[in-house]
């Protein structure tokens, strides 16, 4: 139920409905009257995303469009996008197609809008003033707006007499009472003029949040507020509320920080008899010190997360869960669940911490969960384009993302992956505390062993499948009377010139194979398995052993 106590008449409006009429406005006066809201439950399901196009997509606005477009789909309605340029001085045409792209690449793509058009256009703010010109004009005609003539230095004033009074800075009224000779004459002279809403002196404004519940502000508290510029350029809240009522948009839901433009809104409603929208106001998202999620803290912008390597479901399914939960334990959703399990009951009214951890390990999950052809073509599409290999697809990438994919959570981590496994940084291995151990393991004496093994021609059988590439590991153990941790790991560093790694068969087998299948273009810096051998022929031991005594000594002196 919606009350509005005023010195009127009774009126009846329609609101459209989802849970509880909306809002309740109430005023104190000698005698009450009551604006009651008549419910229409035929009335469809239209929410909207509405951007500005001064920057980037904030993940921010990209769960509210994902929040918004749930809802709708949930409810069978309509997703709008309007763009709200009329900062024309901010506002680019550029900043538009990247927030266009963006919603596109998430998938939330909009039922009414730019590139789709719709009955309610246009969908740009920008192209919509002789609109908003017309209820302007209409709301003079009425009496709830008139023109104030109040210069930049009058206005300062005023502020500057309510702070020495310790008052809210709002307006003094002083074009409210004036004559229609006063305004003529104002008028006459070309004095620039602004619209300036009349605010009831007296009384609450009370809405029914679908997510906060009972929200309420004072009227004393605002003071009358421009609708149109002296520039003929509408303001931000008169814009929103005139779109919103055009639209036939049934539902608002936006940011926390627009909470507060509620009442003004509510006020121009009220004003130009159109009925009153659902409002329900998302928190914020914070910062893991639960400050505004800023610039400061790294990565903000859709943008930028889709050039990091994150997968477009991966961002839509974390996005979701910033604030919303089905009330299982369930972390993954496909968009189809989504739609299904969304609710606005079910958004939480504090804010969210977004973590950059837990949405990394997220993308990880649904990457390795992709089937293996998709993510196939996703890795070795992105190794082509980062000029890693000449081909994006073939037995080589096959293999190379089999092995690799289990320490790849983002698709740009695949780059490193593979620059690691055709890397050879043995001397580094052999010289730092960690190699050590296999150094004094008599690791020279495993080298010289491998080094005939492949001057014979029997590693190199084995790799190609002549022999296979166990039983030769384990012949070759036998020789050296070694097996397990001290024939696997001296293995591994020899050939690999690496401690850890993916299955070391694997790897000395793609290895062998990358040196064969000629996709690996110059910038990867692959050492060939003849390379590895070569390092391994000319390493002096003996040296490297005295190098391990003098670090020792260092160590000791160090103590």
């Amino acid at each position: 139920m919606a009350s509005f106590v005023a010195g009127k008449p009774w009126m009846r409006i329609r609101v459209f409905p989802e849970l509880a009429p909306p809002f309740l406005f109430r005023r104190h006066l000698r005698r009450n009257f009551s604006l009651r809201a008549s419910l229409d439950s035929d009335v469809p399901v239209r929410v909207r995303f509405a951007p500005s196009p001064t920057g980037n997509l904030h993940v921010g606005g990209a769960r509210t469009a994902l929040f918004n477009c749930l809802f709708a789909r949930s409810k069978g309605g309509k997703f709008v996008l309007r763009i709200e340029d009329t900062d024309l001085e901010r506002s680019t045409r550029e900043s538009e197609e990247a927030v266009l792209r963006d919603l596109t690449w998430l998938g939330l793509d909009w039922d009414e809008g730019p590139g789709v058009g719709g009955d309610y256009g246009p969908y740009r703010q920008s192209e919509r003033n002789s609109m908003y010109k017309q209820y302007a004009e209409k709301l003079l005609e009425s009496g709830h707006v008139y023109r104030c003539f109040c210069s930049n230095e009058e206005l300062e004033k005023m502020k500057e007499i309510a702070e020495l009074k310790k008052l809210p800075p709002v307006y003094s009224g002083k074009w409210a009472t004036a004559t229609d000779e006063e305004v003529q004459e104002e008028l006459a002279k070309g004095t620039p003029y602004t619209y300036r809403f009349r605010v009831p002196k007296e009384g609450s404004l009370k809405i029914n949040d679908l997510i906060r519940g009972e929200v309420s502000w004072k009227l004393d508290t605002l003071g009358d507020f421009v609708i149109m510029r002296s520039n003929g350029q509408p303001v931000y809240n008169f814009c929103v509320t005139v779109d919103d009522a055009t639209m036939a948009i049934s539902h608002v839901i936006r940011a926390e920080e627009h909470l507060p433009n509620t009442l003004r809104q509510a006020l121009i409603y009220k004003a130009l008899g159109f009925p009153m929208p659902f409002f329900a106001h998302v928190s914020l998202i914070l910062a893991p010190d639960r400050s505004k999620l800023s610039k400061r803290h790294g990565a903000t912008s859709v943008g930028q997360f889709r050039e990091m390597g994150f997968l477009p479901q991966a961002m839509v399914n974390y996005l979701a869960l910033l604030g919303w939960g089905d009330g299982t334990e369930n972390e993954f959703f496909t968009i189809e669940q989504l739609v299904e399990k969304f609710s606005i009951g079910r958004v939480n009214k504090s804010g969210a911490v977004f973590d950059s951890t837990k949405l990394r390990w997220m993308n990880g999950q649904l990457l390795r969960a992709l089937p293996s052809e998709e993510l196939t073509k996703l890795i070795g599409e992105h190794w082509k384009s980062t000029g890693l290999l000449t081909e994006s697809e073939g037995p080589f990438v096959d293999e190379a993302v089999q092995l690799l994919k289990d320490g790849i959570d983002l698709v740009t981590d695949s780059d490193t992956a593979l620059s690691n496994l055709l890397s050879y940084p043995l001397r580094a291995t052999l010289t730092s505390p960690e190699g050590r151990p296999f150094v004094e393991d008599k690791l020279s004496e495993v080298s010289a062993s491998l080094l005939a093994a492949y001057d014979s021609g029997e590693l190199l059988g084995a790799l190609e499948g002549h022999a296979g590439w166990q039983k030769w590991v384990k012949g070759f153990g036998k020789t050296l009377k070694r097996k397990g941790k001290s024939l696997f790991m001296p293995l591994r560093v020899l050939l690999t010139g690496k401690l850890h790694g993916p299955d070391m068969a694997s790897s000395v087998s793609l290895i062998y194979k990358a040196g064969k299948h000629g996709v690996l273009a110059p910038q990867a810096e692959f050492i060939t398995m003849a390379q590895r051998f070569e390092t391994l022929r000319q390493l002096d031991w003996e040296a490297l052993n005295q190098d391990q005594s003098a670090l020792e000594s260092v160590a000791t002196i160090s103590n």
